[in-house]
């Protein structure tokens, strides 16, 4: 068999799971239906002989939490290339068909997303398999997903003549997320299957439907890539002629428009994660159908979706309801509702604010930090710098900083000077002072940082050094 290069697609925010899932960390990266993240799991499963390396598109200020997490898992040679902004699947899958192209011109590629639930990975092996004939003959292979009740949060696909010498069908039609009424008719039909929203084609059959069918989208991609650049373990596509790509899915671009469409029916366990009731869906029950992730008591309670990653959730007497209690936020709905979420993420931007941005902990490339306290002119930060990491060289125009080192070693540049700062001691760092925070230890290093000026923002940064290309 042709080995396949899988195209893992990291661009979503996940609105409609928060506020777990937020724009700075979208469920992909989240451990939501397991101990590994879903981007994890999604790369777990293109490990195999029929596998070659596989390649993630992802947007920019994802970077460096996405090669981390692949570190973990043992994936160290993966290509990962920066969307400078979201443009939808189908740009960011023409730009890894023409990246696999440049070493490869007969490549299959198995497009992903990075943020769905697989529970048999021999039945998802057995479906890419199963795809392969066909895509290796021309067709663009979907994968469609047997129904197990009338869902109406997933598109359809109707499947037409079986495809002679394969285990797949003619694609008579894509169908848009029905009405329930319409749901349980394509159920009780037979003949539908959810779509997943994966496929497998050839690299060059791809771009040549889409010279055929966006060829305005195609030429941007062509020069996203040509014009890009390299940088240390990255691709960085060029800005200008991706952001004037359409922004548009693989289904609207080609699959609903080409005659090469064709349909793999699998039963996989699959779901794509895609709303609190979903993750329900995909999780272990108690004996009243609860799901329960954290600190978490509850009586008289069933069907319900409970979470805490922080305080205390307690639940008495509700049913069919998602609670989840982050942090800094708590969101109470019905699991019949739960696809409008996404409505209270675009009212929090309208409003302004970021709640829908980041978490109370930020993730950095050399760690993370989180407010613990803030007034009217001071704030109080927790910071952790992984062992061998530092932060940039800065300074700031409205703020003076006083470091406590609390756990590890730090060193500590500050205008002209560097010193070393154990545990309990101090620092001063002047409003307008270059300065640097490292941590040359083997140890994380653990600091408290107390801010005070006129404003404490993090746009109020200078850098004139920095590891990590920011």
């Amino acid at each position: 068999m042709q080995r396949i290069y899988p195209a893992i697609l990291s661009g979503g925010t996940g609105t409609r799971l928060w506020p777990l899932s937020r724009q700075q960390t979208p469920k992909q990266l989240l451990s939501l239906a397991g101990s590994q993240t879903l981007i994890q799991n999604t790369l777990f499963r293109t490990l195999g002989r029929e596998f070659r390396t596989p390649l993630v598109v992802c947007h920019a200020d994802h970077r460096f939490m996405i090669a981390e997490q692949m570190r973990e898992i043992g994936i160290t040679d993966a290509q990962i290339l920066l969307e400078p902004l979201g443009r939808n699947t189908a740009p960011a899958a023409a730009a890894a068909a023409l990246t696999i192209l440049q070493h490869d011109p007969d490549a299959l590629i198995l497009v992903l997303p990075a943020d769905h639930a697989v529970q048999n990975t021999e039945a998802f092996h057995q479906a890419v398999v199963a795809a392969s004939g066909p895509a290796s003959e021309g067709a663009l292979v979907t994968f469609g997903i047997a129904p197990t009740r009338p869902e109406t949060g997933y598109g359809y696909i109707h499947r037409g003549e079986p495809l002679e010498g394969h285990a797949a069908f003619e694609v008579t039609r894509f169908v848009e997320k029905p009405d329930a009424a319409t749901a349980r008719t394509y159920l009780a039909d037979g003949g539908y299957l959810w779509n997943s929203g994966m496929f497998l084609f050839r690299a060059d059959t791809y771009v040549t439907e889409l010279e055929r069918w966006e060829p305005d989208l195609l030429v941007n991609c062509r020069q996203a890539v040509a014009q890009g650049q390299q940088e240390t373990d990255f691709f960085r596509l060029a800005e200008a002629p991706f952001k004037s790509c359409r922004s548009i899915s693989i289904d609207y671009a080609v699959m609903e428009r080409t005659e090469r469409a064709v349909v793999v029916p699998t039963s996989m366990g699959w779901s794509d994660i895609g709303s609190w009731s979903a993750l329900w869906d995909a999780s272990s029950k108690d004996d009243s159908g609860n799901a329960v992730h954290g600190q978490v008591l509850h009586s008289g309670t069933r069907g319900s979706y409970l979470r805490s990653e922080g305080p205390m959730l307690a639940a008495v007497g509700i049913e069919n309801i998602a609670v989840i209690a982050t942090q800094d936020a708590v969101l109470v709905c019905s699991r019949d509702a739960a696809q409008d979420v996404k409505g209270i993420v675009e009212l929090l931007e309208r409003q302004g604010g970021s709640l829908h941005i980041h978490h109370p902990r930020v993730e950095r490339p050399w760690g993370s930090y989180e407010v613990i306290g803030k007034g009217d002119g001071y704030q109080v930060k927790r910071i952790i710098v992984n062992p061998g990491e530092k932060l940039s060289l800065q300074m700031h125009h409205k703020r003076a900083e006083h470091w406590v080192v609390v756990a590890g070693k730090a060193l500590v540049t500050c205008g002209d000077e560097t010193f070393p700062l154990g545990e309990n001691q101090t620092a001063f760092i002047p409003q307008g002072a270059r300065h640097r925070l490292e941590n040359p230890g083997a140890e994380p290093l653990h600091l408290i940082e107390v801010q005070y000026g006129s404003y404490l923002g993090e746009d109020d940064i200078v850098r004139f050094e920095d590891s990590y290309g920011r």
